[in-house]
Order: structure tokens, then C-alpha cells, then sequence
């Protein structure tokens, strides 16, 4: 029997997963990051659009070589190998000028797209593995961590942006060399627990029980020959499509309804906080009423935000609007956590760093679905067009949800 000591340790993992998670989740603040560019350089939105798909590609690429990496190198220096290409990328970031738009692509969507995918990979999969009790908890407090991030950092980079000392170049490479040391840390602290750890056994309640079936533990190749597996990818890559092109133009969008600049950079926060208490949320209901009622009640919420937020812009309304950004948050952040504690109920923990980073390219067909709704923004002039396609969209991905089966 594993000694209590030994357990107690995986809150202490926890709690710096949820730190270095927190720093990680920045990537998600561009709606605040990408000013600068576009005020300054005077990039174009569809450039920009652009490098926060690519940066959504690159991201799902190092989460998936973050799982292979792991298994060579292990944790800490995959971790460092992470900080390392975040550092780099956000540090060039903060040094290119007006005529090098191809090395944000380079330094922003590859090196530190790819480092914090990795990060991303490698932190959930090692503390989750220390959570096999509690997996929607653990989940939930991680993504909160990322998600959180816009609003406790977001803020503050908007503010150093405007600081003459500072200025947006300084702020990145200021910006880079902090994520580093955070992930380095968390590499010293973070490690997978023995094969001989025995953990508490999960409570199964009521609600769940119809639900509950022997788990094994698929490979990477056999979950991919199942059917549900692309059910269910499909199905949250539509739901996580209405988050990520939220958050590509949340800014912008609230301004087009009559928000001050200012009151925009805070809703972006508002939105990211939101987001946060969704992954919560959702890991606290899936830990109580299982699989398929959390995954369709957060389709439910999907669906509600996009029509409450299309309905905000057709009517110009500052008051709808707000209340849409806050479902999209809560519904947005539903998403990785249902898809992390999914994967590790369906396919089981042994090939979870990889299944869990397969899984997670949905957020590939999430992001250029969300460049094509920024091309239809560009070309109708007006938000209706893209919020009736992520409305269709959510309402199709209700029907796959009702569709999916234990495998």
C-alpha cells in the first residue's frame, strides 16, 4: 500500500502543473498580444488570423511530440527542451519590425507555438497520471490554470505595452525569459509516479454507473480505427471552433458594439476568466454525472452563446455581447477538460500522452475554421455571417454527441 506521504506529494505537483499551466496559457491572450502589430506595424487582420491558426497547428504538433519526447527523455528535460523554444520564440518575437510578418509566423506560431504544446502535453499528462481518482478535478484545475491566463497576464501585457520603458519589443523578451524560468522550475518539481504507486479507487456514483464499462487501454493505433473516436473528434473540434475564433477577434468584436478600447482589452479578461471556471465547472460535473451529460450540456451552453452573441451583433448590443463572451468562455473551457478526462476514460492512462495529444489536433480543424470565419468577417464587413456558421456548426455537433458510444 503506497504511504500517505507519497500522495500527498500529487497536490504539490498539482499546484505547480496549475502555476506553469498559468504562464503557458499567454498563447491564448493574442487578442491582446497582436495590438502592437496591427497598430503599429499595420499588419493586416488576415495576417494575423493567420499566425494564431498556424500558432493553433504548431501547438497541436508539439503536444503530440511532447508525448514522444516524454517517453525518450522523460519529464524534466522535455520541460526544458519546452522552455527553451517558448523563451526563444517570444524573445525574436519581441525583435523583429514592421517587414519581417513571415518571423511571426516563425518565432510566435513555430518555436513558441510548438514549446508550449509540448509543455501543455507533458504538464497534464504527468499530473493527471497522479489523479486517476479524480480525473475531471485534476483536469478542471489545470485548464483553469490556462485559461486564466489571459486575464492575470493579459492585462498586465497591455499595460507594459503602453509603458514608454517598456514597450511592446521589451514586453516579449520579457515576456520569453519569464515562461522559460516558470517551466524550468516546474521541470525540477514535476516527475510520473511509479508503477508501484497504488492510488485511492474512483468513486463511481449513481449518475455514472450506466455509464461505466471495463476500461483497457487503448493504443494510439486502435483508438484510431474506432469510430467513436472520430465521433467525438469531430464533434469537439465544431464546439471548440466557436472558442478559438471568439478569442481570434474578442477584442475587436467588442468594439464593433460600441465598447471603449479599455472596456474591450478588460472583456478579453472577462472572457478568459469565464473560461477558467468552465474548465472547473466542467471538471467537477464530469466527475459527478459522467461522460455524456457534461459533453452534451456543454454543446447545449455552445450553441446558446453563439445564437445570445449573434443576436448581440445583429442588434448592436453591448449587454448581449458580454453575456455571449461569458458562455463562450464557460463552454470554450469545458472543451480540453472534457477531452482530456474522455480520453483517459475511454482509451485509458497507459498510451495517454499520445491519445490525449491525437485528440487534441481537433483544435487544428478548430483553428482554420476559425480563419475562415475571420475571411467571411473580412469580406461581409459584419460578425453575422461567421456566428450563423459557428452556430450551424454547434447545432451538428449536438447530433454527433448523442451519437457517441463507449468504444
Amino acid at each position: 500500500m503506497t504511504d500517505k506521504s507519497t500522495l500527498k506529494k500529487r497536490y504539490l505537483y498539482l499546484v505547480t502543473g496549475v502555476f506553469a499551466m498559468l504562464f503557458s496559457g499567454v498563447l491564448y491572450a493574442w487578442s491582446i498580444l497582436k495590438i502592437p502589430f496591427k497598430e503599429v506595424y499595420q499588419w493586416s487582420d488576415s495576417s494575423l488570423a493567420l499566425n494564431f491558426t498556424l500558432t493553433m497547428c504548431f501547438f497541436c504538433l508539439g503536444a503530440f511530440f511532447g508525448s514522444l519526447l516524454c517517453k525518450k527523455l522523460k519529464v524534466r528535460l522535455t520541460l526544458i527542451i519546452a522552455g527553451v523554444l517558448v523563451g526563444v520564440g517570444f524573445v525574436l518575437t519581441g525583435l523583429i519590425n514592421s517587414q519581417m510578418l513571415y518571423m511571426l509566423y516563425l518565432s510566435y506560431a513555430v518555436l513558441a507555438g510548438t514549446g508550449i504544446g509540448i509543455s501543455y502535453n507533458v504538464i497534464v499528462s504527468t499530473v493527471c497520471a497522479w489523479f486517476p481518482d479524480k480525473k475531471g478535478f485534476c483536469s478542471g484545475c489545470l485548464m483553469m490554470g490556462f485559461g486564466i491566463s489571459t486575464l492575470l497576464l493579459g492585462n498586465l501585457i497591455s499595460i507594459l505595452f503602453e509603458n514608454e520603458a517598456f514597450g511592446f519589443n521589451k514586453t516579449y523578451i520579457l515576456l520569453g525569459v519569464v515562461v522559460a524560468v516558470v517551466l524550468f522550475i516546474a521541470s525540477l518539481i514535476l516527475k510520473a509516479p511509479c508503477a508501484d504507486v497504488v492510488f485511492p479507487p474512483a468513486k463511481v456514483r449513481k449518475a455514472t454507473k450506466k455509464e461505466a464499462f471495463q476500461v483497457r487501454d487503448y493504443k494510439t493505433s486502435e483508438m484510431l480505427r474506432s469510430f467513436t473516436f472520430w465521433r467525438a473528434f469531430v464533434c469537439m473540434a465544431f464546439i471548440t471552433a466557436v472558442g478559438n475564433t471568439v478569442i481570434s477577434f474578442a477584442r475587436d468584436l467588442v468594439i464593433s458594439v460600441d465598447a471603449a478600447p479599455a472596456l474591450a482589452t478588460t472583456l478579453v479578461g472577462v472572457l478568459a476568466v469565464f473560461n477558467g471556471i468552465g474548465r472547473v465547472l466542467t471538471g467537477a460535473v464530469y466527475d459527478i454525472l459522467g461522460r455524456k451529460t457534461t459533453m452534451i450540456c456543454a454543446n447545449i451552453l455552445t450553441i446558446v452563446a453563439a445564437l445570445i452573441t449573434l443576436v448581440s451583433v445583429m442588434t448592436g448590443s453591448l449587454a448581449l455581447c458580454i453575456v455571449g463572451l461569458c458562455l463562450t468562455g464557460i463552454s470554450y473551457g469545458s472543451c480540453p477538460t472534457v477531452t482530456s478526462a474522455f480520453s483517459a476514460s475511454f482509451y485509458g492512462q497507459k498510451y495517454f500522452s499520445t491519445n490525449y495529444s491525437i485528440i487534441n489536433f481537433n483544435l487544428i480543424v478548430a483553428s482554420f475554421i476559425a480563419t475562415f470565419a475571420n475571411t467571411l468577417l473580412i469580406n461581409s464587413g459584419a460578425y453575422i455571417l461567421p456566428f450563423v456558421m459557428l452556430l450551424i456548426l454547434s447545432v451538428a455537433a449536438l447530433a454527433l454527441n448523442f451519437s457517441i458510444k463507449r468504444p
